[in-house]
């Protein structure tokens, strides 16, 4: 009789790929809504790699060597690649969040009552996530081509290094939805999704070259993912550096960075969806 009444008071979600993937859109829709509502999360998403853009461009820009030249129309093609993959896995901290919020405000448990599927509530954040930050990718690289940043190969190689470094945000937002079930609020999932970012993404081949780094770092450099799609779009932009060897170590990343960047990717989606949708799992019991 229990089991009955249990099968009766808990709601089954449409089963297949094709209910999982409706189930994802639907929420993937209600927050972008709710960021169209909001446009203050867009915005405050803009100023930071906008600001990075400007500070080190012109602030940093005459005085940092690459290939032995500090002129500033050559750092503002090394650098650009660095901007954009540091500002879509800075979008972390949001996806982190904004998980975290809805937790907080109970609106997950509300998802748990409905006959969906488990991982939809956490995928559909996550695309709604990646839909936010390719807007703020196309209006940084309008900002970084008015400061004089330029690409050297065609416009597909060009997009396809656009695509490139939305999946390495969209590997990296899986990281800040499991940091945003773990923790309890949604001060801590911003602290938490960008303390270990800063490490991340400055120990890396993104704003100066790994050649003035001690020898420990460079290794540690050249297989950072987040360098890897770094030179991988640099590869793809045609802004690699005449001068600059690809890798100082003999890394294989840095030697194939398109494919590491992408094998990179798509371990960590495998890796963090897995662990986050198990959390979502067991916070649900």
């Amino acid at each position: 009789m229990s089991a009955i009444t249990d099968a009766v008071r808990t709601p089954r979600a449409r089963g297949g790929i094709g209910g999982s993937v409706r189930d994802s859109l639907v929420v993937a829709q209600r927050n972008l809504i709710r960021m169209t509502r909001i446009p203050e999360i867009v915005l405050f998403g803009l100023i930071q790699p906008i600001m990075f853009v400007v500070l080190f461009t012109y602030v940093f820009g005459g005085s940092i060597s690459v290939g032995g030249s500090t002129d500033p129309k050559l750092y503002k093609e090394f650098l650009m690649a660095g901007i954009f993959a540091q500002t879509v896995t800075f979008a972390t901290a949001g996806a982190g969040a904004g998980i975290a919020d809805d937790m907080h405000k109970g609106l997950i448990d509300r998802f748990r009552s409905l006959p969906m599927a488990r991982g939809a509530v956490l995928t559909g954040r996550t695309l709604a996530d990646l839909v936010q930050t390719a807007l703020t990718l196309v209006v940084l690289a309008g900002v970084a081509l008015l400061v004089g940043w330029r690409t050297h190969e065609n416009l597909g190689k060009v997009l396809c290094g656009f695509l490139l470094l939305l999946l390495l945000g969209y590997a990296f937002s899986w990281i800040g939805a499991l940091i945003g079930l773990t923790v309890r609020t949604p001060e801590a999932a911003t602290s938490g999704g960008l303390i270990w970012l800063f490490p991340l993404t400055f120990i890396s081949n993104a704003f100066v070259p790994v050649t003035g780094m001690p020898s420990f770092l460079q290794h540690v450099a050249e297989w950072n993912p987040f360098s890897a799609t770094v030179a991988g779009a640099r590869e793809l932009f045609g802004n690699t550096m005449p001068n600059v060897p690809k890798s100082i170590t003999g890394a294989w990343p840095m030697e194939h960075p398109v494919l590491a960047s992408v094998i990179w990717s798509v371990l960590i989606i495998a890796v963090f969806r897995t662990l986050a949708v198990r959390k979502y799992r067991s916070a649900s019991v």
